[in-house]
Order: structure tokens, then C-alpha cells, then sequence
């Protein structure tokens, strides 16, 4: 005797060898001998061989429309040999039943599987979903394999193209372009970076790192969000001495001057003078929540991506001919021999008589 049983969701057959009463063990075609359950068992048959069943079944569930299939069933719950029966119009050979159940089997969108060799048809309204599911999954699988050949002709296809940056520092591994650039990237052997490159996508390694960069530590973008301008304190002191900050000449934002006065004949007063934004910004205020992500400036030649907004840096930075708040250290020095007397610090506000550039005093230099 032969059986035709259902192992891990396969359909395998076996010549049966010995049989208990909840088990058998069987010898496959290739002659692999195994234990299975008797609960696991579809159909018994004596002919033709395994082999030669498995074979005819295939070609007749090959033949068989799954859609009339599909309406010959009603709506109840059915064994796969009645269906069979109906579907030939007699008692059908192993190999018709196996036909039918192998295609059964293959068409989960149409039948629900209810227990051993036994199926429903699937509603007609869930049968049109699942189907118009399976249309649009196919769909995009051709439009994958559309996008993975142009790829591999270094044709890089619009949709792929506005992906670009997403997909070089954070794949969505679940959108079809992605699946479509890396297989590409498999396909050619080389990396995000060198398809896009070979494709004319990224004609600068600048933008590339630089891109990297700003996903990395800008994940939201460098713009600011709309904030109200800081309040600078009015209360404070004046400082006695006038500053004078010096920079390059693309510094924008002045965070720093200094500040010389002779306050005794043998004793000059050296100020050192830091902008002090903090004092106009509350603690726990939009503007404080932003400082504190982004704790400082990030500077790079040729530009730069401030801590504060520019409106908010305008506020503070110790612009010639502005009066601003800063922390101030003063150190009382020795003019003869420069030694340290005294020293003092403080919370004031503090006039800027000039913003100095270092050029100018490069020129006198040379």
C-alpha cells in the first residue's frame, strides 16, 4: 500500500512499509524511510507508483481552472475526494483526487484549509480583495524588477532617484525602491555609494559625507522652528571699560570681546568678556529645549549650522556699537612685571566700541 500524506505542509508520497495504530513508516520514492502519523495521512492507493501519482496529479492540477473550481463548491465545508467526485462526474482514480487536492492545496487565496483533506471556498467578497491583493503585489514585484534592470544599466530611475538620500543613510526596507536598489546593489557588486556614483546621482563625495553628516546629528533639518525673540536683561550693571572683540572676517556671531584699563599707575585691569544668551533665555522655554539639543555651533570650512536661530544670536552677539549682556572676568595686572594682583567676575552689560578683524593687523605685520 501507498499513501499520500501532508508533511510540514508539503504533499509528499510513500510506500508503506509497517503501520501501527498511530503511526507508519514509509520509504519515499528516493528511497529516504521515515515515521509519520496516521492523522497525516490523505490518501491510501496501491496504484500507480508515488512517483508516477505525484506526477499525474501535478499535471492535472496544472489543467484545472482554480476559478470554476473555486464555484463548484458552495459555500460549506467539503473533503477533497467529494470535490474530486463532483468535479470528474465519477469515483475518481488516486491520481484525480490528488489532482484536485494538489490544487486545492496551491490556492489558499480561494480555499480555506478546516481540517485534514478538508477545505472552504473563500466569501466572493474576500475573494476579490485577496485577488486585487495579489494583482497589486505582482504588479509591484514587475515594477521591482523593472527598476533593478535599469539599475543595472547605471539608469537610475526617477522614483529611485528622489529616494536618493533616504536610501544612502536610512533604507525603509519595506518600500519596493529599496528593494529594487539593493538587489541592484547585489546584482552589480557595488555599494549604495558606487551605484549612485555610476548612475551620474552623486556627482560630488562632498554632498555625500556632508549629507551623512546632517542625517546623523540634524535628523529634523537645519531650519529653526518659529520661536519669539529672547528678552535680553536691562538690569544689569554698565561695565567702566569699552570692549573690543577681534575675528575673522566671516565671523557672524560674536560671542566674545576684551576689554583694557588702566586702573592704578602701575596696574591695568584685563577684561575678558562672553556673550550670555542664557540670561535671556528661561529655563524649560522653546528656545532652551532647542540650545540644549543642539549644544553648540557645528563649524565647517565654508559654513556653518548655529546653536541658536539668527534672530536669537542677533539678540546677544557683541556687535560694534551695541551695549549686550556678558559674563565678565577681570584680571588686575602688574604692568611692570605682569604679575596677577586681583581678579573678579560678573554678570553686567558691556558697550562694543569696535569689532577688529585679524586681516588688518596680518597687513601691518607684513
Amino acid at each position: 500500500m501507498q499513501v499520500l500524506y501532508e508533511e510540514e505542509g508539503e504533499l509528499k508520497v510513500g510506500a508503506v512499509m509497517a503501520q501501527a495504530q498511530a503511526s507508519l513508516h514509509v520509504e519515499s520514492p528516493h528511497g529516504r524511510r521515515s515515521k509519520i502519523k496516521a492523522s497525516s495521512v490523505l490518501l491510501e492507493f496501491e496504484h500507480p507508483g508515488g512517483a508516477e501519482l505525484l506526477a499525474q496529479a501535478n499535471r492535472l492540477a496544472g489543467e484545472i481552472d482554480t476559478d470554476f473550481l473555486w464555484q463548484c463548491c458552495g459555500t460549506s465545508e467539503f473533503a477533497f475526494r467529494d470535490l474530486a467526485r463532483e468535479y470528474v462526474g465519477r469515483e475518481p482514480s488516486p491520481a484525480e483526487a490528488a489532482g484536485v487536492l494538489i490544487a486545492l492545496h496551491s490556492a489558499p487565496v480561494y480555499f480555506y484549509r478546516r481540517g485534514k483533506g478538508r477545505f472552504q471556498a473563500a466569501p466572493e467578497a474576500t475573494l476579490k480583495l485577496a485577488l486585487a491583493a495579489v494583482e497589486k503585489k505582482k504588479k509591484v514585484q514587475e515594477q521591482v524588477a523593472a527598476w533593478t534592470g535599469a539599475l543595472a544599466r547605471f539608469e537610475c530611475p526617477a522614483e529611485i532617484a528622489a529616494l536618493r538620500d533616504e536610501l544612502l543613510y536610512a533604507p525603509d526596507r519595506n518600500k519596493p525602491e529599496t528593494k529594487a536598489f539593493e538587489q541592484a546593489c547585489k546584482d552589480t557588486g557595488l555599494s549604495a555609494v558606487q551605484l549612485f556614483a555610476r548612475c551620474g546621482q552623486l556627482p560630488d563625495p562632498h554632498d555625500y559625507h556632508l549629507g551623512r553628516f546632517l542625517r546623523e546629528f540634524y535628523p529634523r533639518g537645519t531650519a529653526f522652528p518659529p520661536h519669539e525673540l529672547p528678552a535680553a536683561p536691562a538690569d544689569l550693571p554698565e561695565a567702566e571699560a569699552e570692549a573690543f572683540s577681534l575675528d575673522d572676517l566671516g565671523t557672524t556671531e560674536i560671542d566674545a570681546a576684551f576689554s583694557v584699563r588702566r586702573i592704578a599707575p602701575d596696574i591695568v585691569r584685563i577684561g575678558v568678556h562672553i556673550a550670555a544668551p542664557a540670561l535671556g533665555i528661561a529655563p524649560g522655554s522653546p528656545l532652551d529645549a532647542l540650545a540644549r539639543e543642539r549644544l553648540s555651533t557645528a563649524y565647517m570650512p565654508g559654513r556653518k549650522f548655529t546653536m541658536l536661530p539668527d534672530d536669537v544670536v542677533a539678540c546677544f552677539s557683541l556687535d560694534e556699537g551695541t551695549t549686550k549682556p556678558v559674563v565678565s572676568l577681570y584680571a588686575d595686572c602688574s604692568e611692570s612685571d605682569g604679575a596677577l594682583k586681583g581678579r573678579i567676575s560678573k554678570l553686567e552689560r558691556v558697550r562694543v566700541a569696535a569689532n577688529l578683524r585679524h586681516v588688518q593687523y596680518d597687513v601691518l605685520n607684513h
